[in-house]
């Protein structure tokens, strides 16, 4: 295997999980969340992730399959991958309790607030709902990581797109890390780095997925991990990104929504 190509696929995967970094400080440095842009955000990851997913991943995943399996049975593969990566992430948010899940997002303002009152009765539960939160985010960008270094591995191009998703929607993750532990501890330091650190499982998955994949890397394998990756991404932007994004500003997260999957459309015409 290419050493470069691994370099190339392994930075992609630390620019997309860190990325949680940029919501902590966002958060620090933001008295009230702007719900537009929130809005606007969430509705742009989503159209950004939906997009990418099934005009790019899907279709690769099934040509890879298709050349392994044939035609009919290479299209039954990928949809049935599809639907498992949509059950994985599924099980994933069904095991994560409500409040710790970084997929349940809220504004910074809605937190902040929550977090006065609490922290007037007990800042150790407000410390606990951020090491919570961390602890949920780094599971769920463990296989995130995976997909963004496999994808980047098979196509440069595509990796980007998936990197550029994932760490879009990483960034109020990072909010919901860094408010709670802020408000426990009056330390940014403090909050930053645990919002920080929880990105961090995102190249921790990429190295992981490389040593236990790279003696079995196929067609056969890539086009069922783009399967999977497709149905998580669509699965995020339909059950978390964009009913948030709606319910902060409809309009706008729709607006949000058409941006992405434009920029995205536009950003693979002049990659390709």
């Amino acid at each position: 295997m290419d050493i470069n190509a691994v370099i190339f696929a392994f930075g992609l995967t630390i620019i997309a999980g860190l990325s949680t970094g940029i919501g902590s400080a966002l958060a620090f440095y933001t008295k009230q969340t702007n719900k537009t842009f929130l809005s606007a955000a969430l509705g742009f990851s989503a159209g950004v992730m939906i997009y990418v997913s099934m005009i790019e991943i899907f279709p690769k995943a099934r040509a890879s399959l298709e050349l392994v399996y044939g035609a009919t049975k290479g299209y039954w593969v990928t949809t049935i991958g599809f639907f498992a990566g949509i059950a994985l992430i599924a099980l994933i948010d069904r095991f994560v309790p409500e409040a710790e899940n970084p997929h349940e997002m809220r504004d910074v303002d809605e937190i902040a607030t929550t977090s006065e009152v609490a922290k007037a009765q007990e800042e150790a539960s407000l410390m606990r709902m951020g090491l919570f939160s961390a602890l949920a985010i780094a599971i769920h960008n463990f296989p995130e990581g995976l997909a963004t270094f496999v994808g980047a591995l098979q196509d440069p191009t595509l990796g980007i797109s998936i990197a550029v998703a994932i760490a879009i929607h990483n960034i109020p993750e990072g909010i919901a890390v860094s408010v709670p532990i802020y408000f426990a501890t009056g330390s940014k330091r403090k909050a930053f780095r645990y919002s920080f650190l929880s990105g961090l499982s995102e190249p921790v998955g990429a190295l992981v997925g490389y040593f236990l994949l790279r003696s079995i890397i196929s067609d056969a394998m890539f086009g069922i991990v783009f399967a999977v990756v497709a149905g998580i991404m669509v699965y995020i932007s339909l059950d978390e990104l964009l009913p948030t994004a709606e319910k902060q500003h409809h309009h706008v997260g729709i607006y949000g929504l058409i941006a992405g999957m434009a920029v995205m459309a536009l950003g693979l015409l002049l990659l390709g």
